[in-house]
């Protein structure tokens, strides 16, 4: 959001494009549109998050280095939102600007990948006797 208001644009409008991944008309529906994609992006957020629980609990060893595990999910996290699904949903192109590259890995290492894995280790990680 702050790269939103930075570039002089509106955060409604900033959801609302959000939300027009899955439901292309909520570009058109005011702060309907707006809360669905407030709705969407935390779907997107629950369903990393989840898959990242997923990963630790089978491979528990990757709590033993949570800064490493949490910038590669975060790598791995940008690499599909960034060169997958947002080309495929919006037709973007490829590679995308650079300073598009630099934030969106800050954000998905910095507040994606490297968080989830610190809750994972409070919470996941077996407890040591």
């Amino acid at each position: 959001m702050i790269l939103t208001l930075y570039f002089g644009r509106e955060i409604p409008d900033m959801l609302r494009s959000v939300a027009s991944g899955p439901f292309p008309a909520a570009t058109d529906m005011g702060t309907t549109g707006a809360i669905l994609g407030l709705a969407v992006h935390f779907a997107l957020m629950a369903i990393m998050a989840a898959a990242f629980m997923w990963l630790v609990r089978q491979r528990p060893v990757l709590l033993d280095t949570p800064y490493r595990t949490g910038i590669a999910y975060g790598l791995v996290t940008y690499f599909v939102m960034n060169w997958m699904v947002v080309p495929l949903r919006f037709h973007t192109p490829l590679p995308p600007k650079p300073l598009n590259i630099a934030t969106q890995l800050f954000a998905h290492i910095v507040l994606v990948g490297i968080p989830f894995a610190l809750i994972a280790v409070r919470y996941l990680r077996p407890q040591r006797t």
